[in-house]
């Protein structure tokens, strides 16, 4: 018979998904005044960023990015495409592919959120969390995903 002992790997704060998902809501939380400024939500926030970085991409690509499906990302799309952020056309090349651009408020936009990633790190500024420890872990994170996507798309 299985003692406690034995079900140890089943409590909360040895699952190595727990803190990652709290942070990610608590992440995003943090977010929230700084977009609701904006009208926009976290995950139309994400598809700006890539947009703002390389504009003009097909979904699959934006999906690759943020490793997230067409089914999650086209509503999302739709969404900024009737807040008149971006603009979706079919592709000329492949009309299988539905290339997305920023349009002139989109690109607009842009200048009201380049202050809100600093925004973002001022709110460490107690110096509970150092500036350092949050790049590590920043590098850490990207090596983790690397890690995960690998395994799950040669799966």
């Amino acid at each position: 018979m299985k003692t406690e002992q034995d079900f140890t790997a089943l409590h909360l704060d040895k699952q190595l998904c727990f803190p990652l998902y709290a942070a990610s809501r608590l992440t995003t939380q943090l977010y929230e005044p700084f977009l609701s400024e904006l009208d926009i939500t976290y995950p139309q926030y994400l598809v700006l960023l890539v947009l703002w970085q390389h504009n003009g991409l097909t979904v699959t690509e934006i999906g690759a990015r943020l490793y997230l499906e067409s089914n999650t990302l086209t509503p999302l799309l739709k969404r900024l495409e009737q807040k008149e952020l971006v603009l979706r056309k079919r592709s000329s090349e492949d009309e299988r592919k539905v290339v997305v651009s920023l349009t002139e408020k989109g690109e607009q936009l842009k200048e009201k959120a380049v202050l809100i990633p600093e925004k973002i790190l001022s709110s460490f500024s107690d110096d509970a969390v150092a500036l350092e420890e949050i790049a590590g872990f920043h590098k850490t994170l990207n090596k983790l995903l690397g890690q995960l996507n690998t395994k799950l798309t040669s799966a």
